[in-house]
């Protein structure tokens, strides 16, 4: 092959910005941008201080190896001819896209195609496009189009976007939302966006806690008042199924960190949670036990037992989950609702007495000569032994 035909064919994502020859040796800036080592090298030898491609200020002036691009471009050379024409017409493709979306000349109009186009795209999986994902930095370039685009219109298929390649790229571009400026965006689209930008809101929440990358971040949106009253509203509105679900999965992966807990109480998360479990019945698909997983979780605080007892329907609808099939999952409520209410009732005569009252004990005898396993069982019998105990007990007391 000779050498004009060699230059011809070298896909777009394996030429140096600088030199726009093949990377040699790949590096990467913090800014997500990949450069060959010796042309990234003299351009910060030289004094610089800024990327090249998004002229962004540098502040972290360390380069790290590209090891998945180096395997990339080695797999290219090594190929040849037998390298898969359709990669690098997808590296292509994928690169004319994000320059449409980069350029300050592109209209609103072929930015939204663009988008549309990265969609289809998303939803057809393969390793190498998730690598053309990642190498292009498309995760980056579409949250900062989200804080800097004024277009509801373009915010609610970008956030689409993002939702979509949230399981394909790294989730280190996330913690650009901890910028205050950005958190602020967030939280007005939050309030103010579209159904649809709220829900695609509530999944990148929910991603947040799927790496220990994005831990900070979770910890940020967990303890940010607005963030959790929003997603609390968003569980509520049950007759929007699907943005309902998705401020469940929110709050539940808010949960999974301990420092955001008192927050959630705080932000009405309880409250939120009992709203959609008494509605959950009217669903096809509900998540409940994830509902009933976010009470156990906030009942280990005083504040969250509290919470429980104090809602006038909390003890109530706990009680009704003990005995519940959901989705066709037999007793997959029961073991967290029988644990909640052996931490509540333990503390809490009124609670007992509302359990009792809402027909705890036909529940557990249900319960305990059902299929559920040998550990929801061993629950049950404590807390009939624990409410037998408590009754006895506040009997003789009142002899």
């Amino acid at each position: 092959m000779n050498e004009a035909r060699i230059e011809i064919t070298i896909p777009h994502l394996f030429r140096c910005p600088i030199s726009l020859d093949l990377l040699e040796d790949p590096v990467t800036l913090c800014t997500g941008q990949t450069y060959d080592r010796s042309s990234i090298e003299k351009w910060l030898s030289a004094g610089n201080l800024t990327c090249t491609v998004t002229m962004q200020k540098l502040h972290d002036p360390s380069i790290v190896p590209n090891h998945t691009l180096r395997h990339l471009i080695d797999q290219w050379l090594q190929l040849g001819y037998q390298f898969h024409p359709g990669n690098s017409a997808t590296i292509d493709y994928l690169t004319s896209l994000k320059h449409a979306l980069e350029s300050r000349d592109s209209s609103l109009d072929h930015k939204l195609q663009a988008l549309h186009k990265i969609q289809v795209l998303s939803d057809e999986y393969c390793s190498f496009k998730r690598t053309c994902f990642n190498q292009l930095s498309y995760l980056t370039l579409l949250l900062q189009l989200v804080f800097e685009t004024r277009s509801m219109e373009f915010t609610e298929l970008a956030l689409s976007c993002i939702v979509k390649l949230l399981p394909l790229v790294n989730l280190d571009p996330l913690n650009m939302i901890k910028d205050e400026s950005k958190l602020s965006t967030f939280v007005s689209l939050l309030e103010k966006g579209t159904t649809k930008t709220k829900t695609s809101l509530c999944h990148l929440i929910d991603s947040t806690a799927t790496s220990t990358q994005t831990q900070e971040l979770c910890h940020v949106l967990g303890n940010s008042r607005k963030v959790i009253e929003e997603i609390v509203r968003l569980a509520r509105e049950i007759q929007e199924e699907e943005s309902s679900k998705a401020g469940i999965k929110a709050m539940s992966a808010l949960c999974s960190l301990q420092s955001n807990r008192e927050s959630l109480v705080r932000g009405g998360a309880i409250d939120g949670v009992i709203a959609y479990m008494l509605e959950s019945d009217k669903l096809q698909k509900n998540l409940a036990p994830m509902a009933m997983g976010i009470i156990e979780k906030l009942v280990v605080l005083e504040s969250g037992k509290v919470g429980v007892v104090n809602h006038p329907s909390g003890i109530q609808t706990v009680v009704k989950m003990v005995f519940r099939v959901c989705n066709n999952q037999e007793y997959c409520c029961s073991e967290v609702a029988v644990g909640v209410l052996l931490v509540i009732c333990r503390d809490y005569g009124v609670a007992r007495e509302e359990a009792i009252g809402a027909g705890i004990l036909t529940q557990l005898l249900f319960l305990l000569q059902s299929q559920c396993g040998n550990k929801t069982k061993t629950k049950a019998r404590m807390l009939l032994k624990l409410l037998r105990s408590k009754w006895n007990q506040e009997s003789n007391n009142k002899l």
